[in-house]
């Protein structure tokens, strides 16, 4: 006896659903294998680097992730490490990519230097009117989570928080907001380094 046409319909959907299924995660086993592979040696295999470095990818804002690898990808951000790493990446790739980052937990750093905390933390929100500083919390958040196209900053190296602070002073970086150049070039150096330490603890 044939199979009724309902009982055809639900396996032709349930081979859909678990071919979509397979694809899903052979794709996904693939996007972890390029982590492994082209990224863990310095951002770490989860994007937790434990070198300062290089950025802690991990918990990073998916989209603004999407949009530094493209920077990088085209040569509008320059990178001789980044450029090769992403060239043969399709768009989805990196979409993916960002995605699988971004999912993961970021682990901040302990500070034990109270005071040094507390300073950065009065920078960051607060900033410094007496030498036109705004409030970093005015576009990273109150958390410093920042937002779709903004960087979070929680839990990043303060190191590498500092030395992006000053390649927006010294212009070397020059995609992505702009209006950093002004704001960084008015930064005293204890208030790089201690908004950067403050940052660096948070969760």
């Amino acid at each position: 006896m044939g199979l009724e046409f309902g009982q055809k319909l639900a396996i032709l959907v349930l081979a859909t659903v678990c071919g979509a299924a397979g694809a899903a995660n052979t794709n996904a086993t693939r996007i972890r294998a390029i982590a492994v592979e082209r990224c863990s040696t310095c951002h770490g295999p989860t994007g937790q680097s434990s070198n300062s470095l290089f950025p802690k990818l991990s918990g990073q804002n998916a989209a603004y992730l999407i949009q530094q690898m493209f920077n990088f990808k085209s040569g509008a951000r320059r990178s001789t490490v980044m450029e090769p790493q992403l060239a043969d990446l399709s768009g989805d790739d990196i979409v993916q990519l960002a995605s699988h980052f971004s999912g993961e937990r970021l682990n901040p750093r302990p500070v034990p230097d109270k005071a040094l905390a507390e300073a950065g933390r009065n920078v960051y929100l607060l900033g410094n009117p007496n030498s036109g500083v705004p409030a970093c919390a005015v576009c990273h958040g109150p958390t410093a989570k920042g937002g779709q196209m903004l960087p979070r900053l929680a839990g990043q190296h303060a190191e590498y928080l500092e030395l992006q602070l000053r390649r927006f002073i010294d212009h070397s970086r020059t995609t992505d907001q702009t209006l950093m150049h002004s704001v960084a070039s008015k930064l005293t150096e204890d208030e790089i380094r201690s908004v950067s330490y403050f940052l660096s603890g948070l969760d």
